[in-house]
């Protein structure tokens, strides 16, 4: 498995060709910026290696806490940290999720020491049609966490598999099935003791 430095320089290295080629789609500069922006966070802070202690746990310094109850919740390198596409989503649900709730409880706070009412309403059709106004925006830069955390994934795999091909071969980049070998005991049977007959004379 590649170190963090290794995945920082692929991260950097890949860079301008992830912008080269989102702006010659989508010739667009916002929109470019915007997966660029999300390949460098999927690949430097928000990669699948959150599920550990690594080098993009540590970067979120005094906000790393954050992140230990998805440690414990998973199994490092399994498919809801590594897999494509369920990986991402997982990691934006769930920081979404404790944004909400850290927004909710400052909201409160605010409205009990203001002695205001806030809009709760108001505040629910805001974010609701800021959705559907920037779904194009919120799509590039998923789809920039995705390729950085993909980055990041695929560099894990190349580097085991290259491992195994030297240790094994090129039979070691073929999948293989484990067979369990069942035991049969047999059972011997015990031979019917011998009988000495005498002949008679």
């Amino acid at each position: 498995m590649p170190s963090g430095r290794t995945h920082d320089r692929i991260t950097l290295w890949a860079l301008p060709f992830v912008a080269g080629v989102a702006f010659w789609q989508t010739r667009s500069s916002s929109v470019t910026l915007l997966v660029a922006g999300g390949f460098m966070f999927g690949g430097l802070m928000f990669g699948p290696d959150l599920d550990i202690y690594s080098r993009q746990y540590q970067r979120w310094g005094y906000l790393r806490w954050i992140w230990l109850p998805y440690q414990k919740s998973l199994r490092h390198r399994s498919f809801l940290s590594h897999g494509p596409i369920i990986g991402t989503t997982l990691r934006v649900i769930y920081l979404s999720c404790l944004l909400a709730i850290a927004a909710f409880i400052i909201l409160v706070i605010f409205e009990k020491l203001g002695n205001t009412r806030f809009n709760w309403s108001g505040l629910g059709e805001n974010i609701q049609k800021s959705l559907v106004s920037y779904d194009k925006e919120y799509l590039a830069l998923f789809l920039g966490l995705e390729l950085g955390a993909m980055s990041h994934s695929l560099s894990d795999w190349c580097g085991s598999a290259y491992k195994r091909m030297q240790k094994q071969g090129i039979s070691g980049l073929l999948p293989t099935s484990k067979v369990k070998k069942r035991k049969v005991s047999r059972r011997v049977r015990p031979s019917p003791p011998r009988t000495s007959t005498k002949r008679q004379k």
